[in-house]
């Protein structure tokens, strides 16, 4: 499956219950692209929590998330999906049209950051017109 990963995208943690995939890890490493910008896809099953060292067990009737992260609080309203194999291909579908300058990340930010997206665009080929 990792061979239909967008241009760009590394697979940073594939595990039973989770799967999170990075973009361009070489770039977002300081100077125009800071670090904590680093875009993230995170694949999730059943509720999170932002509790340092709590890790509820999934349940398996619980739905499987599938987050874009652009900064630790800027993301993208998750997608749900019942199998793990639909929530991996829409991560992977999702990764796809990111690289392709197909989501429109201007909108999640509530202050505008306009020479940072520019970059961005430049990056990912796009962005603009989502």
């Amino acid at each position: 499956m990792t061979d239909d990963l967008a241009d760009g995208w590394q697979v940073w943690s594939d595990a039973d219950d989770r799967l999170v995939l990075a973009y361009r890890p070489d770039v977002f490493n300081g100077g125009d692209f800071p670090p904590p910008c680093l875009p993230t896809i995170y694949v999730t099953r059943g509720s999170r929590t932002r509790r340092p060292g709590v890790r509820p067990t999934p349940r398996p009737e619980d739905p499987w998330h599938v987050t874009l992260f652009l900064e630790p609080e800027v993301k993208r309203d998750p997608e749900f999906h019942d199998a793990r194999e639909a929530a991996f291909e829409a991560a992977f579908d999702l990764a796809e049209r990111f690289a392709a300058g197909e989501i429109d990340y201007r909108g999640l930010y509530q202050v505008p950051r306009e020479a940072y997206f520019e970059r961005l665009d430049d990056l990912t080929g796009g962005g603009r017109d989502a």
